[in-house]
C-alpha cells in the first residue's frame, strides 16, 4: 500500500551516516544520494531523508511514528543496539508487545531530530 516514506532532518550528512548504520541491520542500504536528499532501500529507495535545515526538533511524544519490518527478533535487537550506539534515544526496549498482539516483537528509538522509528517483526513461535 505504501510505496515510500520520507522524513525531514536538520543535518543530512549526520542523518545519512546515522541511518546508514541502523538501517543496515534490517537490510536497507543507501541507494540514492543527492544534495538535499538520501534514499535507502533494498531494490529501490523506500525510505528518504530530506534536508530541512530550519526544522525544529520534535519534542516529547510529538512528531511522526514510522514502523519498519525486520525478518527476526535478532534483527530488531541489532537495530536497537546500533541506534543507541549511533546516538538515538531508546523509546522502548526490544520485546514483545502483547497490547498489539501476542507475536508482535518491536523496539522503538528517537533519532537525533526526534523522529520516532520502530522496527518490528511477527514471531511464528514464541517458545
Amino acid at each position: 500500500m505504501i510505496d515510500h516514506i520520507s522524513i525531514g532532518v536538520r543535518d543530512l550528512g549526520q542523518s545519512t551516516s546515522f541511518y546508514q548504520t541502523i538501517l543496515a541491520t534490517i537490510g536497507l542500504t543507501k541507494l540514492v544520494e543527492r544534495p538535499d536528499t538520501t534514499g535507502f532501500g533494498k531494490k529501490y529507495p523506500e525510505f528518504w531523508l530530506n534536508l530541512r535545515p530550519h526544522l525544529e526538533g520534535v519534542a516529547g511524544n510529538g512528531g511522526g511514528h514510522i514502523a519498519l519490518r525486520a525478518t527476526s527478533t535478532a534483527a530488531v535487537n541489532r537495530f536497537h543496539a546500533a541506534a543507541l550506539h549511533a546516538g538515538a534515544q531508546s523509546d522502548g526496549e526490544p520485546g514483545f508487545r502483547p497490547e498489539y498482539h501476542d507475536r508482535y516483537y518491536a523496539a522503538f528509538v528517537r533519532d537525533p531530530d526526534g523522529n520516532r522509528i520502530e522496527v518490528m517483526t511477527c514471531v511464528d513461535d514464541k517458545s
